[in-house]
């Protein structure tokens, strides 16, 4: 009888350890952005309480130039400082491809810093977060913010000669916290040099569409609306240029 008993339980262990090993064994397979050579690449920092429409309305528009013929379209991707998923102020969750702060990353042509939830306190004061955007502002050819994202560069010292706008409401804020920076309002969107800064909000299209102009001309921009059912001149957005 003690026998069967001990039969008994080691069957069941053995059967406790079959069904539990492929769930120990199991590993998420990562799947990491195809990249296209002689593309711009084009990352977008993002991070816990980021905001959905400075990352989606500039990813849009330049993640469309793929669809567009004859010019060196752009590769986009997500960095942050994890790869588990991040989630927005409004609650979409994201997965990023990249780990800024383990993985070795593509060159960064262009970087995106969308607006987040603690941009005008906590996050200034990450400064791996702050270094990384340093490091990235040495070779690339556009850094660009959209609402409260300028807070950020010009936390990491990279608007100190240049001009620039954040969201409105903020601008009192932004002068305050920066006293030295020359500051614009009343405009959608600001381009000094390699820097571009917007106003945000459904507006950060219009900067995403104006780095387009810029890049591929008026032809391609105007495509690059009309496929998202926006009316676009550039002539008439309130805009500063010092190119």
């Amino acid at each position: 009888m003690r026998n069967i008993v001990l039969i008994i339980i080691l069957g069941f262990i053995l059967f406790e350890c079959r069904e539990k090993t492929p769930a120990v064994a199991k590993k998420e397979k990562r799947h990491l952005p195809k990249l296209e050579p002689n593309r711009y690449n084009v990352a977008f920092l993002i991070m816990d309480g980021v905001y959905n429409t400075e990352f989606t309305a500039p990813y849009d528009i330049f993640q469309h130039t793929q669809y567009r013929k004859g010019i060196k379209a752009m590769n986009t991707f997500t960095v942050a400082n994890t790869l588990t998923p991040i989630t927005s102020f409004e609650g979409v969750r994201i997965l990023p491809d990249f780990d800024y702060t383990e993985d070795s990353l593509p060159k960064i042509d262009i970087l995106v810093v969308p607006s987040a939830e603690h941009h005008l306190d906590t996050d200034l004061k990450d400064t791996i977060m702050l270094n990384f955007i340093k490091k990235v502002d040495k070779d690339a050819l556009f850094m660009t913010s959209h609402c409260d994202g300028a807070f950020v560069l010009a936390k990491a010292g990279l608007l100190d000669s240049a001009v620039s706008t954040t969201f409105p409401s903020d601008i009192g804020s932004y002068k305050k916290m920066f006293p030295k920076l020359k500051v614009k309002d009343s405009v959608l969107f600001v381009h000094d040099g390699k820097y571009i800064t917007s106003a945000g909000g459904a507006k950060s299209f219009e900067a995403a569409l104006y780095l387009c102009e810029y890049l591929y001309g008026k032809e391609i921009a105007e495509s690059l609306a009309g496929g998202l059912v926006i009316d676009w001149n550039l002539s008439e957005v309130p805009k500063f240029i010092n190119r």
